[in-house]
């Protein structure tokens, strides 16, 4: 038996739902909402159950101002860096790619390093 939420959309979101579902062949605004929260609970519970021996990308999108930050916590973490690519990716926009090797729980805490800082723009694990 499926429940029945409500939820408040502004005029944006909702323009941009109905582009996706329409480009992508939805069915309906529901399916997309579905398949969205499929996918964000997926990789929420790949992120709590980090524990054992793991492989994993970590993408970062910052302004260049914040270098020292990324340069901070690489070397907080640098004995799970195994490659970084940092690259220039528009204006003053840079993307860190961090192919990660170690515990999980310490793959999270960089993770979470970089979440929980308010400069980063964009923050996406990847677990291989």
């Amino acid at each position: 038996m499926a429940n029945i939420i409500s939820i408040s959309l502004n005029d944006e979101m909702l323009n941009e739902i109905d582009r996706v579902q329409k480009a992508l062949g939805f069915s309906g605004k529901s399916e997309l909402v579905r398949a969205g929260l499929r996918t964000f609970l997926s990789e929420e519970k790949q992120k709590t159950d980090m524990s054992g021996k793991k492989h994993a990308i970590l993408l970062v999108i910052h302004d260049d101002k914040f270098d020292d930050i990324i340069a901070g916590l690489r070397q907080k973490f640098e004995n799970l860096i195994t490659t970084q690519l940092h690259s220039k990716i528009d204006g003053e926009r840079c993307m860190e790619l961090f192919v990660l090797d170690g515990e999980g729980k310490s793959i999270r805490s960089m993770t979470q390093g970089f979440q929980t800082n308010k400069n980063m723009d964009t923050v996406k694990l990847f677990v291989i």
